[in-house]
Parts: C-alpha cells; structure tokens; sequence
C-alpha cells in the first residue's frame, strides 16, 4: 500500500522516538525518493528557508538555532567548531624555578590549557624548523612569590584570603615561588585538544510532542512531572485536570524534528 502524503511528509520531516525505538533517522529526501515532492537542491530555497536564531550569548558560551538544515549538517557545524577554528594557546613552557609541590610536566600541561584572549587572524602559522617571531609568537612570563596576607582574619580559612599571590592552576604556599616564560603559537584543535576554542559543542534535534489521546486525572499530572516546567499545562474541565497545552523548549534546530 502507498504510503500517504501525511506519512510521507511525517517520514521525510521527523525522526519519530517510539515506544521500542527511533524511526526515520537516515535522510530521505533526495531527488526522486518520493513521488509529488521535488526535492532537488535549489541555492534561492535554501537560502530563504535557512536561519540562525542566537537564543542566549556571554563571553563564556553561545546557545543558538539552526533552522532548516539537516542534523548531519548541524553536526558538521559542531565538529568545526571543535577541530578546525584556528586559536592562539602555550606550546612551550620554559621553567627557571619551580619550588612548589606540582611538578614541572603537570605545570606546563595545565599552563597549555589555559585560553590565551588573542585574536589568531593578526598571527601567521610558527614554522617549527624557525624561530618564533613577533608575526607567529606571543611571548609570556609569570614571576610569583606566595607570602602570607598580614591582614587576613585570623578564623579565615580561605586560601585566597590568607596568602598573598595564590594562584588557582597551581596553588603556592608563603615561599614558594614561579619563574617561567611562556610561548603562545597559533594552531586548530584537530591538532591537539588545547586549541580547540569551546570546551564543548553539541547540538539537539527540535522536540515536537504529540498527545496521541486525552490525557486526565492523575495520568495528566503525572505526565506533567516528566517534563520540564512551562512544557505542559494544564486545566480542569468538568471537574477533571486535563492535559490542554504544550510549549516546545528546544536548543539547536534541524529539519528533522522528534516527536512523541
């Protein structure tokens, strides 16, 4: 039997997460695949249905929406940012005393991955057979001493209140001291982790619930509980709590939606 242009579109459109699995999570709509649908690339179509919605943005992160693209796209986006966005981060570490308790080797791991605030497009790819210049290199030194705070409260227990110059990579103590130069290359994080420029990236596919029945009485509520707050509303009719409303939270959009 012919599949149905309901169904059809429902195949082509939404990945469905039934009760024993997840249906429709390869894409479909390619040219010729369903009778009645040209799904032919057209640049003016994408263009005119593809947007980017910025839902929350800081200095620290970036939540936004991808609007009619396929999730494997939305993935490319992801791995892009992780491994191919160059950035600047420490490549050597050069150590003239060290008289803490961490050892030199975690030191200059932690140092490297500490984000350098450098704009990478003022700086050239380092030749690692040359020298570093002011053109591939920024040139970094720490020289700390840790001394106890004369006026820090004597039932404090805080270490950020009780010493002087107490750093949180490498916690010192009164005496203890750094002396290091740091060099800061350019590089991508398919490379190597600490030049990756977000800690983590992800992505998920726009949820759309559907209420295949009438839900009332104690299912209602319990269903309410199983989302987050503001998903579902309810309402009592003739005496009865019924399931009346559904408002979507959602994150980063692809043409495939789930629904429910």
């Amino acid at each position: 039997m012919a599949a149905t242009m309901k169904s059809v579109e429902e195949i082509r459109t939404r990945i469905i997460l039934g009760e024993f699995g997840v249906k429709n999570v390869h894409t479909t709509d390619f040219p010729g695949n369903y009778p009645g649908y040209d799904d032919t690339w057209n640049m003016q179509n994408f263009q005119k249905n593809f947007r980017i919605d910025v839902v929350q943005m800081d200095e620290s992160s970036m939540e936004f929406d991808m609007v009619g693209i396929d999730a494997a796209i939305a993935n490319a986006f992801r791995r892009i940012l992780l491994a191919e966005v160059p950035t600047m981060a420490i490549e050597k570490v050069f150590i003239y005393n060290n008289t803490s308790i961490v050892q030199d080797e975690v030191l200059a791991h932690r140092l490297g991955l500490i984000p350098i605030k450098a704009d990478p497009r003022l700086f050239e790819y380092r030749n690692t057979e040359e020298e570093g210049s002011e053109i591939d290199t920024i040139q970094l030194q720490l020289k700390i001493k840790c001394s106890r705070n004369p006026r820090a409260s004597k039932d404090t227990s805080d270490p950020r209140e009780l010493y002087l110059n107490h750093m949180d990579i490498k916690w010192l103590r009164p005496g203890q001291e750094l002396d290091i130069v740091m060099h800061c290359v350019k590089g991508l994080g398919k490379d190597h982790a600490k030049f990756s420029p977000v800690a983590t990236a992800s992505y998920r596919l726009l949820p759309e619930i559907t209420i295949l029945e009438p839900v009332e009485g104690e299912k209602a509520e319990r269903l309410k509980r199983c989302f987050s707050r503001g998903v579902i509303d309810l309402e009592d009719v003739n005496g009865e709590t019924e399931l009346v409303h559904l408002s979507v939270i959602c994150l980063l959009i692809a043409p495939k939606r789930t629904s429910e």
